[in-house]
C-alpha cells in the first residue's frame, strides 16, 4: 500500500514493468506447479538474485517473509496429520505422516521463492505503471479499472473507517464481548458499505462529467533497453531450466 520498495535507483526498478509482469507470472506458474526438490534450487538462486539486483531494505522483506510463512505455519498442524502415508510419529491418535511433511516443505518452499520473487519484480513498480502495463500486456479495460480504483479507493474507505471508529470514542464506546459490541460493529460496517456505495456513485457521476468513456490515458511511455533485454533472457533461461528439472 505505501509502495515502499518502488523507490529506488536499482537494475530491477528499471525494468520494463511489461516485462517483469510477464516473468513474474511465468516464473511463479513455474514454481508453482514443480514438485522436484532439483527444480526449487534454480528458482531459489534466481528469486535471491532478483532481491539482491533490487537492493531492498532486508529488514522490511524479512518481516513480510514472517507474514507469509505465519499463515503457512497452519499447513504445518494441519497437512502431517491430515494426509495419508506412511507414519512417522504419532502423538496421542493423531499421526504424522512422511507424505504430509513433504507437502507442507513443498508449498512452504513454493510460497517463499515466489515471494521473493514477487517482491524484487512487481513491488519495485509503481502500481499505476503496473495497471498501464498490465494493459499493454493484452488484460481487458475493466480489470485494470478495478486495479486501479482499488488501490486508489481502499485508502479513501480506511479513511471513512477511522473517521467512525473515532465517532464511536467520542461517544463512549468501549469494546467488550457482549451484543452491544457486536451490534455496533455491525452497524459500522454498513455504515461503511453505504458511505463506499454513495462515494462510488459521486465518483462515476464526476468522471462522466470530464468525459471518461472507459479508458485511462497515460503520457508514459514504455521502451525496452539491452539491459531489461539481458535480464529477461536470464530469468527465462531459468525459467527452462526449471521446467528441465522438473519435466525432463
Amino acid at each position: 500500500m505505501e509502495e515502499s520498495f518502488s523507490q529506488g535507483d536499482s537494475l530491477v526498478h528499471h525494468m520494463d514493468p511489461r516485462l517483469k509482469l510477464f516473468t513474474g507470472a511465468l516464473f511463479s506458474a513455474i514454481v508453482a506447479v514443480s514438485s522436484r526438490w532439483s527444480a526449487y534450487i534454480p528458482g531459489a538462486f534466481l528469486a535471491l538474485g532478483l532481491l539482491f539486483l533490487a537492493r531492498l531494505p532486508l529488514r522490511k522483506v524479512f518481516i513480510r517473509l514472517l507474514m507469509v510463512n505465519g499463515l503457512i505455519l497452519f499447513l504445518w498442524l494441519l497437512l502431517p496429520f491430515t494426509v495419508g502415508g506412511e507414519a512417522l510419529w504419532t502423538l496421542g491418535p493423531f499421526a504424522a505422516t512422511r507424505e504430509g511433511i513433504a507437502l507442507a516443505a513443498h508449498i512452504t518452499i513454493r510460497s517463499n521463492i515466489i515471494v521473493l520473487a514477487f517482491l524484487a519484480l512487481v513491488s519495485t513498480t509503481p502500481v499505476f505503471a503496473l495497471g498501464h502495463a498490465m494493459a499493454r500486456l493484452g488484460i481487458p479495460d475493466k480489470m485494470v479499472q478495478l486495479f486501479f480504483f482499488t488501490y486508489r479507493y481502499i485508502h479513501v474507505i480506511y479513511e471513512e473507517y477511522q473517521r467512525l471508529a473515532r465517532a464511536l470514542k467520542i461517544r463512549g464506546f468501549r469494546a467488550r464481548s457482549n451484543i452491544h459490541t457486536y451490534r455496533t460493529y455491525a452497524y459500522l460496517v454498513g455504515m461503511l458499505l453505504v458511505k463506499s456505495y454513495e462515494r462510488a456513485e459521486r465518483v462515476r457521476e464526476a468522471m462522466l462529467c470530464r468525459g471518461f468513456k472507459g479508458r485511462f490515458y497515460t503520457l508514459y511511455e514504455f521502451s525496452l533497453g539491452g539491459r531489461d533485454i539481458l535480464l529477461t533472457v536470464i530469468l527465462l533461461s531459468g525459467v527452462v531450466v526449471m521446467a528441465i528439472l522438473e519435466w525432463a
